[in-house]
């Protein structure tokens, strides 16, 4: 996993099973604030703020915590990242997501950046990962 984070040196990333290849960067200068999310030819954005506000999340639930990603159309899982992403308890008060159509997947995206920028450790199995602050 290589990268600075930005446009032009993205960090390289692999989902929690070791199959997809992603890409991410910020991008300070998007209303509001963007963490881009390169698949493909698919572009997701989350709130910047989902990086901090996961690890503060992470670290006062103290323990495990599955990651449940699933696509906006779907109902994401009860007790999971993916579900903590999409509530409106969360300090977005609600979707992380910010394009319309392609906000779900939360769960699937960001835990792989936490482990890189050392926030937070993730599961790596076929199916059924979880993530935990470090």
């Amino acid at each position: 996993m290589t990268g600075t984070g930005t446009a032009d040196d993205p960090w390289q990333l692999t989902t929690p099973p070791g199959k997809g290849e992603f890409q991410m960067w910020r991008d300070e200068s998007a209303d509001p604030p963007a963490l881009v999310c390169q698949v493909g030819a698919t572009q997701l954005r989350y709130h910047l703020s989902a990086v901090d506000d996961l690890h503060a999340m992470l670290t006062a639930h103290g323990d495990w915590m599955p990651l449940g990603g699933a696509d906006e159309q779907k109902p994401a899982a009860d007790g999971t990242v993916e579900a903590w992403a999409r509530s409106a308890d969360n300090p977005v008060g609600g979707w992380y997501g910010l394009r319309k159509g392609y906000r779900g997947r939360f769960g699937h995206y960001l835990p792989p950046l936490l482990e890189r920028l050392g926030l937070a450790e993730v599961t790596h199995d076929a199916r059924n990962n979880r993530m935990r602050a470090l």
